[in-house]
C-alpha cells in the first residue's frame, strides 16, 4: 500500500524517478514513468539504473557526479531503452535529496522529442499571437535557448558564447568570462569578431570577412579550428580550438555558438615532446652510429681472412692456418656441409706464399665420370667426341698456385689412383696428348664424408687419403660455435643489406636469441640463406627470421600426452628417422642430390640431408645399384 507521500508521486503530471546512485537501484518510479517507459513497477524494482541507462552509460555517470557535487544538475542528452525496445532521449532535471542512510537522486524525466514540439508550437502560438518583430523572435529563441541550457554552460569547463547573424554577442558562460577576462554583461551586444578576434597569433590584422564563425552565417557549416588566438581584455593572445555550430530557425540561420577551450598547456606540453622527440631522434642516430662502429670495431678484432668468430673452436682454426700456411703441405678439410671449408681453404691460400697466384676450386662432385681427366688433366683438339679445341684443365691452370679439392670423397675410386700419381708426381698429360707436362700445385682437399670410414670398406683409397690428410683441419659446425652466431649474423646482415639495397635494417637481442636456439643442420650456409630472406622480407627495418625450416620430428619437442598414440622417446625418433632415410635411399637408389633424389622425396633440403645422414652414420653408397 502506497504512502501518502508516494500517492502524491503518481498524481503528479511529470514522470518522476527516484535512484540510489550508490547501491544501483531504482527506489521510486510514479506512474507516469510506468507509461514513459513501458515498464510495470515489479519491472522497474528489478532493473539497475545502468541497466535502464546503458546506450549512455558513461555520461549517465557523469551527470550523476555532476549532481552529487552541485546538488543538481540538467541534461538532454541521456538515452534509455523502453520496455518495447524504442530508443527515447530524454531531458533530466535531477535534484539531491539526503535520505538517513543514503543519497538519492529525485529525477524528472521529459520525453525530449515531445518537449520540442510543444516548444515550438507553444512559441509559434506566441509570435503569432503577440505579433513581435523579427529580430524580437530572434533575441527570444537566444533567450529561451540561454534559459533551456544555463546549468550546461555553468557547469561546462568550456568557454561558450552565441551570436547573431550581425555578429553580435548573446550570451556568454562563465568559463567563457574566466578565460576572456570579460564579463558577460560587457560581452553581450558588441562584436565579438571585433572584441576577441580582430587579430592573428603575430599581430596582423584578421579582417571579419575572413573569419571562420561569420562564414557559417553563409553556408550554414560547422567549423572546427584549431589553430587561432583569441584577445584577452588584458591584450594578452591565447591558443585556442573552437567549433562554431549554426543556430538555425524555421531553415533560416539566425546566429552561431562557438564553444571554444584554452590549448596553452597542450601546446606547451607539444612543444615539450616535440623537443623531447628531437632528442630522442638524435640519440637514437648517435646510438646506431656507434653501434655500427662498434660492430665494424668487433668485426674486425675477431675475424680473420674473412672468419669470423670469436669462439675457442675458431680460435682453434685460425691457429691450425697459421701454421700451415707457411709450407706446401696437403690440407683436408673435414667437417658438415655449409661450415665454411671452402673458407679455410682460401685462408690458407692467402695466407701462403701462393697467395698471388690463384686458388682453383674443383667440385669433385659435380663432374661426370667420363669427364674427370679432361677436367682436371684438359685434353687436345679431337681427344673424344665433342673435343673442338685444345682445353687445360685444373691442375694447369693452378699450376704455381692452390687446387682445392672441394667434396673429394666423391671421386670414384677407379678415378683416385690417376689423381693420386699428379699428388705423387706433380706430372701429368692432357687427354689424347703423350706429351708430359710438370706443374707446381700445392692440394687442399675438402670432405663432409667421414674418409676413415670409406677406407675402411674400400671406397677411397687408403695411399691418396694419407696423401691428402698430411694435415687435418676440422671445420665446426655451426650449434657446436653457438657464441659466433652474433658476429656472423651481423656480418651476414650487413653484406645482405647492402646487396639488397636496405641499410636501415638491424638484429634485435631477441632475434639473436631465436638464432641461437635453433639447431642450425645447414650450417653457415644456411644462416646466410635465412639472414638474405629476412632482409628482403624486411619491413620498416624490422627482420622477420624464418628459422624452422628443415626441422625434423627428431628436433621437435616431444609431444605431451593427450590419451591418444603413445608419447615415443628421443632414441624411438631417431630410429624412426633412421628406418626412414634408409628406406628413402633404398627407393632413390642412393641418389641424395637433385630430381628423383631421397631429399626430394622426403621433401627437405639435400644439405640437410646429408647432414642427417652423416649424424646418423648411414653409408648411402650400400644403396646404390650398380648397372651392367
Amino acid at each position: 500500500m502506497h504512502t501518502p507521500t508516494e500517492s502524491v508521486l503518481d498524481h503528479l503530471s511529470e514522470a518522476i524517478l527516484v535512484i540510489d546512485p550508490g547501491h544501483d537501484r531504482i527506489v521510486r518510479a510514479n506512474s507516469q514513468t510506468h507509461d514513459l517507459l513501458g515498464y510495470s513497477q515489479e519491472e522497474l524494482s528489478d532493473l539497475r539504473p545502468s541497466r535502464l541507462f546503458m546506450p549512455d552509460l558513461a555520461e549517465m555517470i557523469a551527470f550523476t557526479q555532476a549532481v552529487l557535487h552541485r546538488g543538481h544538475s540538467w541534461t538532454n542528452e541521456l538515452h534509455v531503452r523502453t520496455r518495447h525496445d524504442e530508443l527515447v532521449r530524454l531531458e533530466i532535471s535531477a535534484s539531491l535529496m539526503q535520505a538517513t542512510d543514503t543519497e538519492l537522486l529525485i529525477c524528472i524525466l521529459r520525453d525530449h522529442d515531445r518537449q520540442e514540439r510543444l516548444r515550438r508550437v507553444n512559441e509559434a502560438n506566441s509570435l503569432h499571437r503577440e505579433g513581435l518583430e523579427r529580430w524580437k523572435s530572434i533575441e527570444l529563441v537566444f533567450s529561451e535557448f540561454e534559459r533551456q541550457n544555463q546549468l550546461i554552460l555553468n557547469a561546462a569547463g568550456e568557454g561558450i558564447y552565441g551570436v547573431d547573424t550581425e555578429g553580435r554577442t548573446t550570451f556568454a558562460n562563465p568559463a567563457a568570462e574566466r578565460m576572456l577576462g570579460w564579463k558577460a554583461e560587457d560581452m553581450i551586444g558588441r562584436n565579438i569578431h571585433t572584441l576577441i578576434h580582430h587579430s592573428h597569433a603575430d599581430g596582423c590584422c584578421y579582417p571579419a570577412h575572413e573569419c571562420h564563425i561569420f562564414a557559417a552565417f553563409r553556408d550554414g557549416k560547422v567549423r572546427h579550428v584549431d589553430n587561432e588566438v583569441f584577445w584577452r581584455k588584458d591584450g594578452k593572445a591565447i591558443p585556442v580550438e573552437y567549433t562554431s555550430t549554426p543556430i538555425m530557425e524555421e531553415g533560416r540561420i539566425v546566429g552561431a555558438v562557438v564553444i571554444f577551450r584554452d590549448i596553452s598547456e597542450r601546446r606547451q606540453a607539444e612543444e615539450r615532446l616535440r623537443a623531447a622527440l628531437d632528442q630522442v631522434q638524435q640519440l637514437k642516430r648517435k646510438l646506431e652510429l656507434e653501434n655500427a662502429y662498434l660492430q665494424e670495431e668487433y668485426l674486425a678484432e675477431h675475424n680473420y681472412k674473412e672468419i669470423v668468430g670469436r669462439s675457442p673452436a675458431i680460435h682453434k682454426v685460425i691457429r691450425q692456418i697459421e701454421l700451415v700456411a707457411p709450407t706446401d703441405a696437403a690440407v683436408l678439410i673435414t667437417g658438415e656441409s655449409g661450415t665454411g671449408k671452402e673458407l679455410v681453404a682460401r685462408a690458407i691460400h692467402d695466407s701462403s706464399d701462393r697467395h698471388d697466384r690463384p686458388m682453383i676450386r674443383v667440385n669433385c662432385a659435380s663432374i661426370p665420370r667420363e669427364l674427370f681427366e679432361s677436367e682436371f688433366f684438359g685434353h687436345i683438339k679431337g681427344a673424344f667426341t665433342g673435343a673442338m679445341n685444345d682445353r687445360a684443365g685444373r691442375f694447369e691452370l693452378a699450376d704455381g698456385g692452390t687446387l682445392f679439392l672441394d667434396e673429394v670423397g666423391e671421386i670414384p675410386l677407379e678415378l683416385q689412383g690417376k689423381l693420386l700419381r699428379v699428388l705423387q708426381e706433380q706430372q701429368f698429360e692432357r687427354v689424347g696428348e703423350s706429351v708430359t707436362r710438370r706443374v707446381d700445385v700445392r692440394i687442399i682437399a675438402a670432405t663432409n664424408r667421414d674418409l676413415q670410414r670409406e677406407v675402411a670398406e674400400k671406397r677411397f683409397r687408403e695411399d691418396l687419403y694419407f696423401r691428402l690428410n698430411v694435415f687435418p683441419i676440422e671445420s665446426i659446425a655451426l650449434r657446436q660455435r653457438a657464441e659466433d652466431i652474433p658476429l656472423l649474423a651481423a656480418h651476414f646482415l650487413r653484406l645482405a643489406a647492402q646487396k639488397f639495397g636496405k641499410p636501415e635494417v638491424q638484429l634485435t637481442h631477441g632475434d639473436i636469441e631465436r638464432l641461437q636456439a635453433y639447431h642450425w643442420p645447414g650450417n653457415i650456409r644456411e644462416l646466410v640463406n635465412v639472414i638474405e630472406r629476412a632482409v628482403i622480407l624486411a619491413h620498416e627495418g624490422r627482420l622477420h627470421l624464418d628459422i624452422n625450416t628443415g626441422e625434423t620430428a627428431a628436433q621437435a619437442a616431444p609431444a605431451r600426452p593427450n590419451g591418444v598414440g603413445r608419447v615415443r622417446t628421443r632414441d624411438e625418433l631417431r630410429q624412426q628417422e633412421l628406418e626412414n632415410i634408409i628406406a628413402a635411399l633404398r627407393h632413390c637408389n642412393g641418389k641424395v642430390f637433385g630430381r628423383g633424389g631421397a631429399a626430394e622425396l622426403l621433401e627437405i633440403k639435400p644439405t640437410t640431408l646429408a647432414s642427417r645422414i652423416k649424424s646418423l652414420g648411414i653409408n648411402r653408397h650400400r644403396f646404390v645399384v650398380r648397372q651392367g
